[in-house]
Parts: C-alpha cells; structure tokens; sequence
C-alpha cells in the first residue's frame, strides 16, 4: 500500500509541494505594509511549483530564518525543510530507473538547501542549538546524486567542528554510525566523509569504534562505498596514531590498493604519497614501495595515469634515494606508455622529474624519452611536452641546452599543431634567460617571424604578446631590422583581436624605444592607414591614436593625430565617424585648453550636425569636456 501511495506521488508533480509550511510563520509577516512582506514572499516561494522560484528562495533561507528568529526558525522551518526533504528521498526510492527532469530539478534544490542548512548555525540558536540541523543533513546526505550527497556531508563538517562535546557524543556519533550501517550505499559512502573530521573528537572508546566502522566501509560490497573509503583513507591517518597506522590503516591501504576495480584502485596512488609522508624511507621501501611499483605497472590505464599526475608528490614522499633507484625507470615506463592519455600526463611532468634528479641521470634516462615525444603520434602529448619543455633550460644549463634541448625547441616550434607552437612561444623567455637574446635571435628568431604569419591567430596572437620582451632583449636597432615591419603587419591582420592586440603592442613598444623613435618610426606608418580603401584600416588607425595618445605626448597628439582626425570627420562611413568622436574623448584631456577650443571643437561642431544618431550622441559626449 505504501509503495503504491509513493508511486502515485511519483507521477503527481504537484505533490511534492503539498507540505506548507505552518500558516503562523508568515501570518505576523503576510501584510502588505510590513517590511517583512518579502520574507513572507520567500517562504511562500519554497513550495512553488517554479524550481527558480524555489532555488531562489533557499538561496534566501538566512534572511528567512533571521526574520522568524531562532525560535521559530527551530520550531517551524526547519521541520518543514526535514518534511520536504524526507517526502523527495522517499519518493526518489520508489523508481530509480525512471528518474525525470522532475527529479533533476528537485535535485538542484536539494544541493541549495545541503549548502544553506551548513551556514543556519547561528540562526538557530547557536551551536547549543545547532543539532535541530543534524537530522536534515543526515537526510540529504543519503540522497541518490552524488552532488547532494556531498553539499550535506561538507555542512555536517562544518558544524561538527562547533559543536559542544555532549551534543557531540549524544547525537553527532550516533548520526555517523547510523550512516555507516545504513541499507542503502549512498548513506554508507557519505559515513566516509564524516570519519576524519570527527574522529579528532571522539574518546577512545569511540575512537576505536570508528576505525572498526572504517574498516568496515574499507570492506563494503558496493564499490561506490570502496572508492569513497579509499577517498578518505588518507586523511583519515593523519588523524591517526603511526602505530595504529602500521597495524590497521597500512591493511586497508593494501587491500583497497588491489581492489577488482580499477576507480578504486586508482585512489590508492594518492595514499601511498600520503601515508608515504608518515613513514620513514625505510619504512616506505618495504611497505608503500610495492603497491606503487605494481600501481605505475597496473592493466588499467587510468591507474597509470593517475600515478603519472601525482609523480611529483609521490617522489616528495618517497624521498630522494627511492626516487633516483625505483621511481625514475618508472616514470620512463610511463613517458612510454601505450596510452596516450598516460604519455600526456607524464610529460606534464617532465621538468618536475628532471628537477628532483641530477642532470647527469636526466640526461641518460629522461632525455631519450623526451626526444620521441617531440614527434609522439598524438598531438596532446606534443602539446603537454611543449607547456613544459622550456623549462628545462635553466636545469640543463646554456651548453646543454644549446647541445640538447634547442633542436627539440625548433622542432616543437614548427609543429603542425596550433597548440604545440603556442605552448613553445609563450614560454620563450625562460630560454632567452639561459642561452642569452644573441643565441635565442640566431637558432629560435627566424621560426619565431614565421610563426608572426601562421595561420592560426591565436598564434599569432601569442607572438604579438612576446614582441615587447623580446624588443626590449634585442634593442632597437636589431628590432628595427628584423621585427619593425612585422608589428605594422599585423595592423592589418583580417582578426579584429589580432588588430587590437597590435595596437596595444605599439604602445608597449614606445614605452620600451621613447617616444623619440615613435615619432620617427611608428606613428608616420600607422597615420598613413587613415587614408586606406578598406574602412577596417582606417578603424585601426583610430584605435592605435587613442592607444598612443597618452604615452607620446601633447605635442605629438597636436602635431600629427588632431590633424589626422580633422580629416577623419569627413569620412563616408558613420563607423568611422563616430569613432573619431570617441577618439577625441580622449585626447581632450591631454591636451591644452587652447588646442581643444581652437582645434578640436570645431571637428566635434560638424559632427554634432551629422545625419547619423550615433554619430550626433558621442559627439555631444565629446563636447561636454570641452
């Protein structure tokens, strides 16, 4: 009969909002001339059928609660928070398999209310008072999605830490233990969670009786409750006494380490860099050593990958000597692996690797491996490889570098995968700082101007970024030479951000070179676009006078840029127009009074008198500085 009654519920969307709230929590709040009259809307909102309507209400519960007081925020909304909650879990297990958006929808609610019943604390009374919440939370953090399940599990952290040892002891512990002996798996996995923050708390006794319950869970059928154990395994000793470590944690950590299923197995590679950093170097070689030989060895491939991710605080933890002896032919292993997704991740690792060893055994074990990934079939492993690679200059040292390293660089530069170029060029400076700006124009310079034209902007773009740096590495004459011409193309370039990223390097250019060499070398160029057949130049030319405008000067700005927009006024095309207009916005400021009445004023005058509104609108903005 009941399982009928929820089916029926099941199928009634309107059914799950038929809870109401008591009618005595709004009635003092229900008239229109009260200020509270909004909370009264909230509290009406949490049984809306509108989930945006109910979000946004749950998002509201502090000022709900502090509007009713601790009182009644206890006596009344809390209980109807705990009735909701309870109708949609029990409904949810009716039919998991046909769960519809209905659910989903609730389900986002759900995660809002396991968030907001965390910060009620101090609304209802304080932490002598806090244990009104307990039961909810316990509630959600059985819920089905997972995301739920952990927005309740962080707020019962979070309040656990406040609460007084009675409450503590009389309800805190029980809720947990009732979690990790639960019929439904969620309840169990969400139990894993709460074991670390409160076994600090807990007697001796108790404290016993938590790790027997962890072992428990260490051991539960379900795998969903295995992977959440192993999740929390690590931080769970660190709590622990190293004794106890040895003797009952180090049994859990082998046996979850070998479990049939490789996501929770995985999680056993970030334990043993945890447990790792208990133990002595000797204590590791013989206890955590085995199973992390095994993990980097392991027939799943995510297994592998995760030990490629956290290589580096697995080396921390197993210390130098175990490092250089067992961990670095592993990684090798790994640098070759058949997958591509393993290769990627280990060559993220590559500089970190190199840093911890000699370079001498970098040089022998690391470098062959580095040298196949360069030209790896996958182009996500190049790409990883090329985030990382310029790092090793400064391990490798100038004449190694230029022995080793820097074919790999020309190589990686001219690759023929977009990303690949633009990971090798934005890390260029950390080369030039080894091998010196001479070296880096000779080998790197001409495959740097040639990537200035490629035809993915994006790496143009990251040249345009590298252009100041490196002017102000080869000084102005070497620039003039080699790179002058380049920086004006790119005013040109058919990418709107490519245009704007050129105009902002020129200003960066003339705070590098003075406005002397701007003057000679730059602003003749870009004042010459004005007159362009393709409005688009002409728009450049705008943008790069009021770019320039407040680093060269008023004189220059009278000179050759108010001249320059005089002409401009008269353009054909009301884009053009109107951008005159806000380019005068800024240089009005910078320029003296006489010049902005005598010469600017007159510009904006015809503009006002323009046939187009927008045209006629920043106009008038620019003549009101005037």
């Amino acid at each position: 009969m009941i399982t009928t009654m929820l089916t029926m519920i099941r199928y009634s969307h309107l059914a799950i909002f038929e809870l109401s709230i008591p009618i005595s929590v709004y009635l003092s709040l229900s008239s229109t001339d009260s200020d509270d009259h909004p909370i009264a809307i909230l509290i009406d909102e949490l049984k809306n059928d509108d989930i945006q309507l109910r979000l946004n209400s749950i998002r509201k519960l502090q000022s709900i609660a502090k509007a009713l007081g601790p009182d009644r925020t206890r006596a009344e909304l809390i209980p109807y928070l705990q009735g909701r909650t309870t109708l949609y879990i029990d409904y949810l297990l009716v039919d998991l398999k046909n769960t519809d958006s209905v659910l989903e929808d609730e389900d986002e609610v759900l995660v809002a209310l396991s968030e907001e019943l965390g910060k009620l604390t101090d609304l209802v009374g304080g932490v002598e008072h806090a244990v009104c919440l307990l039961h909810p939370l316990q509630m959600l953090a059985g819920a089905e999605e997972i995301v739920v399940r952990e927005k309740a599990v962080d707020s019962l952290c979070k309040i656990v830490q406040d609460l007084p040892q009675s409450t503590f002891d009389e309800y805190f512990l029980p809720l947990l233990f009732n979690l990790s002996k639960a019929d439904w798996f969620t309840s169990r996995a969400s139990a894993c969670g709460l074991m670390t923050v409160s076994y600090p708390r807990a007697s001796a006794e108790n404290k016993k009786t938590l790790r027997k319950s962890f072992a428990t869970l260490c051991h539960d059928e379900t795998p969903m409750v295995r992977r959440a154990a192993a999740t929390n395994l690590g931080n769970f000793a660190k709590q622990i006494e190293k004794d106890v470590v040895k003797s009952e944690i180090l049994p859990l950590f082998l046996s979850l380490s070998g479990d049939e299923q490789d996501s929770v197995r995985l999680l056993g590679v970030e334990n043993c860099a945890i447990i790792g950093s208990m133990l002595t170097n000797e204590e590791n070689g013989q206890l955590i050593l085995p199973t992390l030989r095994q993990s980097s060895q392991d027939k799943s491939w995510r297994v592998r990958y995760m030990v490629a991710h956290l290589f580096k605080e697995l080396c921390d933890s197993m210390g130098p000597e175990i490092t250089k002896a067992e961990l670095v032919g592993a990684f090798v292993k790994l640098l070759k692996d058949s997958e591509a997704e393993v290769r990627t991740e280990a060559s993220l690792r590559v500089t970190e690797v190199c840093s911890l060893i000699s370079k001498d055994m970098s040089t022998k074990q690391i470098l062959p491996c580095i040298r196949d990934l360069v030209s790896d079939s996958s182009q996500h492993v190049r790409a990883a490889l090329a985030q990382v690679i310029m790092g090793l200059a400064p391990i490798f040292g100038k004449e190694d570098t230029l022995t080793h390293l820097k074919d790999l660089f020309l190589q990686l530069l001219k690759d023929d995968f977009p990303d690949v170029r633009l990971n090798i060029i934005s890390k260029l400076d950390s080369v030039n700082k080894v091998i010196g700006i001479e070296m880096l124009s000779q080998s790197l310079l001409p495959a740097i101007v040639e990537l200035a034209e490629d035809q993915q902007w994006r790496v143009r773009l990251a040249v345009i970024d590298y252009i100041p740096l490196l002017a102000s590495q080869l000084g102005v004459e070497f620039f003039d030479e080699k790179l002058g011409n380049l920086c004006m193309t790119w005013l040109g370039d058919p990418v709107f951000s490519i245009r704007e990223a050129a105009t902002n390097n020129l200003r960066k250019l003339t705070e590098v070179f003075g406005v002397e060499w701007a003057k000679s070398n730059i602003i003749p160029k870009v004042l010459t676009l004005h007159s362009h057949p393709n409005y688009l130049y002409r728009m450049t030319t705008l943008f790069a006078v009021g770019v320039l405008s407040p680093v060269v000067g008023s004189d220059v700005i009278a000179s050759s840029m108010i001249p320059l927009l005089s002409k401009m006024v008269l353009d054909k095309v009301p884009n053009i127009r109107f951008n005159v207009a806000k380019t005068f916005q800024i240089i009005i400021p910078l320029v003296d009074s006489t010049v902005v009445q005598s010469r600017v004023k007159p510009s904006l005058l015809k503009l006002i008198e323009d046939p187009d509104k927008d045209v006629k609108f920043y106009a008038n903005q620019a003549l009101q500085l005037c």
